[in-house]
């Protein structure tokens, strides 16, 4: 293994001036994935209108790609370091940008939804490809932190650019417009990669372990499929949900046994610091995107704002996110990973709280204080927690440890908007609904800073 490892390093101590350029890549890979993600709900109406397209056809443009995700993001971590980091990042891409054209000529809902199950698999190849991939150029810690501040800054560079270049887009050219802001950025991140990324794997002592991934698949999409369809009522969810609760101890069952060429090595978790980092990122992702759900649908309900409008008075938050997020290593490296990562969550937790005094989201500037608080939380803790999720494994296992922290990012997010609307709806959909989604939302976040608080060294 050490061997192994050594091969990887080697390449990458000749690029170090090449470094800018490949964090550029992978910002790119970044902007990619995320973009899309914050653009497509702008375009749902549009879809609808062109293809005369249902309610439960609509959700399912935009289920299909996270379902889809899920269920691969442990595959996609695997192949990267077994197959090759650069090459998965290419794959990943070059699959979003081909399936973003088909979304484009899509000539019912039906072949548009199945583009959709194709970007979620460029997405679940590329993410954690581009995370790994840090891990390997980056060995030094320090400087590893400050190129993953940088890295988590396009999350919030895509909330900014995304909702205000759809909304123009679908404006002038109409919904498929959004569809190809994917394509330059897919392209020029396939291109730059062959130039700059160094390729690095670690095959020895690895294997594609094909029970881990069924196991695990059924897992993971039991869970988020059955959280979706209970959204839609029905028995699906129940079924569903009830599949992903037998799946999982026999997944275990089964990554016990396969040790060291497990698809999961369970002795990851045997560290406080990663089982930190992955309840405090649950957290966030789990208030964040919750909130990101329920704020612009009230906004919207009680005519405070437009859909515009409510887009606008989010970019705030993301600004600050993409702002603080490439000053976050060195803010780490001055109070501590520790601090940055408990108070980071924590000042997420305030932000929610705050919005929880409001009144439906108003008065609009106390909801912008709110607003602000979350998108500093954000940029202070996102970049520390990706760091000590992948400072928990050497090189030959940074592909796994970055599907796990987007496992854990996905499946808060896919809880949070079920959970926190549910507690909305249950509230009866006004006033004490809010409250009690934007106060749930708040503990959940205070909960995650104290498991970072405890356990992050």
């Amino acid at each position: 293994m050490l061997s192994q490892v050594a091969e990887i390093v080697a390449p990458v101590e000749n690029t170090a001036r090449r470094r800018g350029f490949i964090l550029l890549t992978l910002c790119l890979g970044v902007l990619v994935a995320q973009v899309d993600t914050s653009v497509v709900n702008l375009a749902a109406r549009q879809i609808g209108v062109a293809f005369h397209a249902s309610v439960a056809s609509l959700q399912w443009v935009l289920d299909a790609y996270n379902l889809v995700y899920a269920v691969l993001l442990l595959s996609g971590g695997l192949c990267a370091d077994l197959f090759g980091r650069r090459l998965i990042f290419q794959a990943g891409a070059a699959v979003i940008a081909v399936s973003s054209v088909g979304c484009v000529l899509s000539p019912d809902i039906g072949v548009l939804v199945g583009a959709r199950v194709m970007m979620g698999v460029g997405a679940a190849m590329l993410l954690p490809a581009s995370l790994a991939i840090v891990r390997v150029v980056w060995p030094d810690r320090a400087e590893r932190q400050r190129a993953l501040g940088v890295w988590a800054s396009c999350n919030g560079l895509a909330f900014v650019i995304g909702p205000t270049l759809g909304g123009l887009l679908i404006g002038h050219f109409g919904w498929q417009a959004v569809f190809l802001v994917a394509v330059p950025l897919a392209v020029a991140a396939v291109v730059l990669a062959g130039v700059v990324v160094p390729e690095s794997a670690s095959p020895a002592g690895r294997s594609l372990d094909f029970p881990g991934q069924v196991l695990g698949a059924v897992s993971l999409g039991g869970l988020v499929f059955g959280v979706i369809a209970l959204r839609e009522g029905g028995w699906a969810g129940v079924v569903s949900l009830a599949v992903a609760v037998i799946a999982i101890p026999l997944f275990l069952r089964v990554e016990h046994r396969a040790g060291g060429r497990a698809l999961v090595p369970l002795d990851l978790f045997r560290g406080g610091a990663f089982r930190g980092a992955v309840a405090a990122t649950s957290a966030m992702t789990f208030g964040i995107y919750g909130m990101i759900f329920l704020l612009p649908l009230v906004w919207q309900s009680s005519g405070l704002l437009t859909a515009r409008g409510a887009g606008l008075a989010l970019a705030p938050c993301a600004v600050l996110f993409f702002v603080i997020a490439p000053r976050s290593g060195h803010l780490a490296q001055r109070i501590g990973v520790r601090a940055s990562t408990a108070g980071g969550t924590a000042i997420i937790g305030l932000g929610l709280v705050a919005l929880s005094l409001t009144h439906l989201g108003a008065p609009l500037p106390a909801a912008l204080v709110g607003l602000a608080l979350t998108g500093i939380g954000m940029g202070i803790n996102t970049g520390p927690l990706m760091a000590v999720a992948v400072d928990a494994v050497g090189p030959e296992r940074s592909g796994t440890a970055s599907s796990l922290i987007n496992v854990a990012r996905m499946v808060g997010a896919t809880m949070g908007v079920a959970v926190l609307g549910a507690a909305f709806a249950l509230g009866g959909g006004g006033v004490e609904g809010w409250r009690a989604a934007m106060l749930l939302g708040g503990v959940v976040q205070l909960f995650g800073a104290l498991a970072a608080w405890r356990t992050v060294r």
